[in-house]
């Protein structure tokens, strides 16, 4: 298979088993407590990481050099998951994933700042469209406006700041070592909401969250592993393919059907994220 088809598909294929991961934890949080969902989920998730440093990496490359910074992305990783998993208790499948990717667009922004970066013209217009199709989806002042709404945008907001945090930590540590240590934050994260209460685990929720934490695993180094190969310019819009798979698997299994709105606004942000990428290959 050509290298670029190969990154295509792996990316197609990370982006589906990191929506059927959220799509589980909303099945799952609608039983058990957030952080016992993230804990779970996160302690699965090792069941993909350790085998895969075992068999086919060195353990030398989880060496922390920028312990600071590793602290400060598990703590927005932590705050960040909890809002997602919260949202997706509050909101159909394909809203709160659909909000949460103005995330790309609100890194732009906080690069300036944290980064030293310049904001060409491209991107300022991807910026207002952006947001513009939060506005569309969200209707604030409207009779149909849900507080919940808020959720997966502060998500999106903490996910961007994190991305900026990661792309500062990337020059010290290594993928796997961001990607492990972060795991483990969260999950000891979720662990400490232990004394809050926990509910039981019966044979068929603990097969769920096994599966959860195989789907996150699995996704991020077919992520991973397709941009090592593939063009970052080209494979980006494929993650928007998450949308029709979060609309599919909310309808499948819970029923929902997309409003009007949502799908109005969707278009929006989507199309304003293809437009800067597209700006960003033609620089």
């Amino acid at each position: 298979m050509p290298p670029m088809l190969r990154s295509l598909a792996l990316m197609t294929l990370g982006i589906l088993l990191l929506t059927a991961n959220d799509a589980t934890s909303k099945y799952l949080v609608q039983s058990h407590p957030v952080g016992q969902v993230i804990g779970l989920r996160q302690a699965a998730t090792l069941l993909v990481l350790v085998p895969y440093m075992m068999f086919f990496s060195r353990w030398n490359l989880l060496r922390v050099v920028d312990l600071r910074g590793q602290l400060l992305r598990g703590v927005l990783f932590i705050i960040g998951s909890v809002l997602i998993v919260w949202s997706l208790a509050e909101l159909p499948l394909a809203t709160a994933i659909t909000m949460l990717y103005i995330s790309p667009i609100i890194m732009v922004i906080l690069s300036v700042p944290l980064l030293g970066e310049r904001i060409s013209r491209h991107r300022w217009i991807a910026v207002i469209g952006g947001f513009a199709g939060v506005l569309i989806i969200m209707r604030p002042g409207g009779s149909t406006f849900q507080w919940a709404l808020m959720l997966p945008l502060l998500a999106a907001m903490v996910n961007a700041l994190r991305d900026v945090i990661t792309r500062r930590l990337a020059r010290t540590e290594t993928s796997i070592a961001i990607l492990f240590w972060s795991n483990i934050i969260l999950m000891v994260g979720g662990f400490a909401t232990l004394p809050m209460g926990w509910a039981p685990v019966s044979t068929h929720d603990a097969f769920w969250f096994i599966a959860a934490g195989i789907f996150n695993g699995t996704a991020h180094f077919c992520i991973i592993d397709a941009l090592r190969t593939g063009e970052a310019s080209a494979l980006a819009p494929i993650r928007y393919t998450a949308l029709l798979w979060a609309a599919l698997l909310g309808f499948l299994v819970w029923g929902e059907v997309p409003e009007l709105w949502l799908l109005a606004g969707a278009a929006v942000i989507v199309g304003s994220s293809l437009y800067m990428i597209r700006g960003e290959h033609r620089r």
